[in-house]
């Protein structure tokens, strides 16, 4: 059933990737990998993958842009686009534009697979390897979210404090402590 179909990832998280890429090659996928806009679409030229999974929000170019250009070269391709910030604007966008699912980070693998279509039933499942992916404490995620902010504002610290909606010098000492 999923045996042999080759799948791409994108993802700027490397550690996140890497798991993903090995609990997707032990359900049978042929797995390619990429961190940002330039890599997937090189993959998607070179191995025409039929099935992708890519994270929204990557630096420079983000999932919606991949995903644009994407389907343009495949248009076949079955994609989900999976993301840390989920919004209603960002999925009724993704699904526009061809995503087949959009879901929200953690996501296991078996649930990765049901949203790009395949049916596994519970005891096809690996229950001791339900690998969930993202899953981050909240220093983590609040850590994450002021890089994001911060790469969306330049740099600008006092722009970013704004949007974060925090006193500039809260956000001088959160970037000053070393990311959890």
């Amino acid at each position: 059933m999923i045996e042999g179909k080759k799948l791409l990832i994108v993802d700027d998280d490397d550690i996140l990737r890497s798991r993903m890429k090995r609990a997707m090659q032990r359900r049978g996928f042929v797995v390619f990998e990429g961190d940002g806009y330039e890599t997937a679409i090189e993959i998607a030229h070179q191995y025409q993958p039929e099935y992708a999974v890519l994270d929204l929000k990557m630096p420079g170019r983000n999932g919606i842009d991949i995903l644009k250009d994407i389907v343009e070269i495949l248009p076949q391709l079955k994609a989900v686009m999976l993301t840390g910030y989920g919004s209603i604007a960002n999925a009724v966008e993704a699904v526009k534009l061809g995503a087949i699912n959009y879901m929200t980070k953690p996501a296991d693998a078996d649930e990765i697979c049901r949203a790009l279509g395949f049916d596994i039933p519970a005891t096809e499942a690996e229950p001791v390897e339900q690998e969930s992916f993202g899953t981050q404490s909240l220093a983590e995620a609040q850590w994450e979210h002021i890089q994001r902010v911060l790469a969306d504002c330049n740099g600008n610290i006092s722009q970013a404090a704004r949007q974060l909606d925090i006193p500039r010098r809260t956000l001088q000492r959160k970037l000053k402590k070393l990311a959890p």
